[in-house]
């Protein structure tokens, strides 16, 4: 005699509680599985992205977007690119001081916010216009260790037809991941300190080869370009001379900012050593590689470096290489490097503030000085 699976159908109450405990069963996973991912990934602004696509999917957001420090040093919390979905005001500045009531008050709330209620709590003095404009469905403070690493905003939801607004476990459930978000993007911040150099905040020549190294092992599996770029800035040692190592340090954070403003959030750029500045750009071939090098020699040299009411003359040469399957299949990152180096050292030869690409030609011809 076949007997029935005991406790299915005993009754609605029962089978309401079941439901209830297999959703939280499921929720657990889905939370084991987020933080997996989270805590896998290193690099800031992938880190960012991940964060902003399972909040929009697990909470059936249409937008959401994350405030963080620009900086290592910074002192606003600032949105920049790190929002997906969300309209923003071209007349509002989407940035944060520390200092505002806003952020205290949030820090210490241990709570999700609607709009209404963060009005509410933040006193007249702390400016949420920032956060305002972009109509948010919800705000959430992301807190490690009584210090907030961002704040996340879960634009329009995509409401159920018997829904209202989020209930509370499901605000629960936000905390989690953003306590999730939160020790994540400390640990990316960790790393992005220790692989930065704090001068102009472009990355370390370690970290640039090690990203090197993963991108030409992808590159030779996938036959895709990319390209290599090394920058010198002419003359440098005559700005610390004649006007203070002051001086020097400024040129080289001005120029860093110009060639960091001047390629995409997916290319790597880096302060190679000293005055030189290194940039890998992702899946770029020779052709447009020359024209973003060229482009960026360009706005250097007609930039108006002004130090303490004195305008200095700034100019910076360049060399480029392509890794290419079929014309330059190399197999060491040091050989791409080196191959733009060369080409570097051509444009210095040739008369500086120009752009010079490593063609087979010149690789074979050329000796570099000891």
């Amino acid at each position: 005699m076949s007997q029935e699976p005991i406790g299915l159908g005993l009754s609605p109450e029962y089978d309401e509680i079941v439901s209830q405990y297999e959703k939280k069963i499921y929720d657990l996973k889905q939370l084991l599985e987020i933080s997996r991912s989270l805590c896998s990934t290193i690099e800031f602004s992938q880190l960012i992205e991940s964060v902003l696509y399972t909040c929009m999917g697990q909470f059936r957001v249409l937008g959401a977007g994350v405030f963080v420090l620009d900086a290592l040093d910074s002192d606003e919390f600032v949105l920049d690119r790190n929002y997906n979905g969300l309209e923003l005001d071209s007349n509002v500045s989407y940035k944060i001081p520390v200092n505002n009531s806003l952020i205290t008050a949030i820090t210490n709330s241990g709570k999700v916010f609607t709009l209404e209620e963060l009005k509410q709590l933040v006193p007249a003095d702390g400016n949420i216009e920032a956060i305002a404009s972009l109509r948010p469905s919800l705000i959430v403070p992301l807190v490690q260790k009584n210090h907030l690493n961002g704040i996340l905003v879960l634009g329009e939801r995509i409401a159920m037809p018997d829904e209202t607004g989020f209930s509370s476990y499901e605000k629960e459930l936000i905390l989690n991941i953003a306590s999730l978000a939160a020790i994540a993007i400390y640990n990316a911040s960790l790393l992005e300190r220790s692989s930065t150099d704090m001068m102009t905040h472009l990355k370390l020549k370690y970290f640039f080869f090690n990203v090197l190294t993963d991108k030409l092992d992808a590159a030779l599996v996938q036959n895709t370009p990319f390209s290599v770029v090394m920058f010198d800035i002419d003359f440098f040692k005559r700005f610390n001379d004649v006007y203070g190592h002051a001086c020097g340090d400024y040129v080289l954070q001005t120029v860093a900012k110009i060639i960091r403003s001047s390629i995409r959030s997916r290319d790597l750029a880096s302060r190679y050593g000293g005055e030189e500045f290194t940039v890998l750009l992702d899946g770029t071939n020779k052709d447009d590689a020359m024209t973003v090098a060229d482009r960026i020699r360009s706005k250097v040299e007609q930039y108006d470096f002004c130090y303490e009411n004195q305008h200095v003359k700034v100019t910076i040469s360049i060399g480029v290489t392509e890794f290419n399957p079929d014309t330059n299949p190399v197999t060491s990152p040091k050989q791409l490097v080196n191959q733009a180096d060369q080409a570097l050292y051509v444009s210095k030869r040739n008369g500086r503030n120009r752009v010079t690409f490593a063609d087979q030609q010149l690789i074979s011809e050329i000796t570099l000085p000891e």
